[in-house]
């Protein structure tokens, strides 16, 4: 067996787990009962489903300037996915959209109580 079927192997091994991952997240989405555990559901394996995505189409094509490519989109997935999370759910908690009865540590309400309300009521 030649080094390229192992590598198309591998991609299809990638691409599999990758899309099950993606099909994990969705069904997460769809199972958890509040917004924080849905978007715990959502960025979590989501990235390691596009990190492996991207892994497959890099062994799939073997080709170095595509590798850079798949690199720079896998750390802008991963980048995107962390910061609009927390941005989502800091909002969220302002909001007051969380269940508090199913939170398990509460770092955040302290420092909400020092500070001014902001924005319409």
């Amino acid at each position: 067996m030649s080094w390229t079927a192992l590598a198309d192997i591998a991609a299809a091994a990638c691409f599999l787990l990758g899309a099950l991952l993606a099909l994990v997240a969705a069904i997460g989405v769809l199972r958890m009962p509040d917004l924080l555990s849905r978007m715990h559901a959502a960025t979590k394996p989501q990235v390691l489903g596009t990190m492996l995505v991207m892994a497959g189409v890099a062994l799939r094509l073997r080709e170095p300037g595509v590798l850079g490519l798949l690199a720079l989109v896998v750390l802008l997935q991963m980048a995107s996915s962390v910061v609009s999370s927390h941005m989502l759910g800091r909002a969220s908690f302002r909001a007051g959209q969380v269940r508090h009865d199913l939170l398990v540590v509460d770092e955040l309400s302290g420092d909400l109580e020092h500070q001014e309300p902001r924005g319409a009521p």
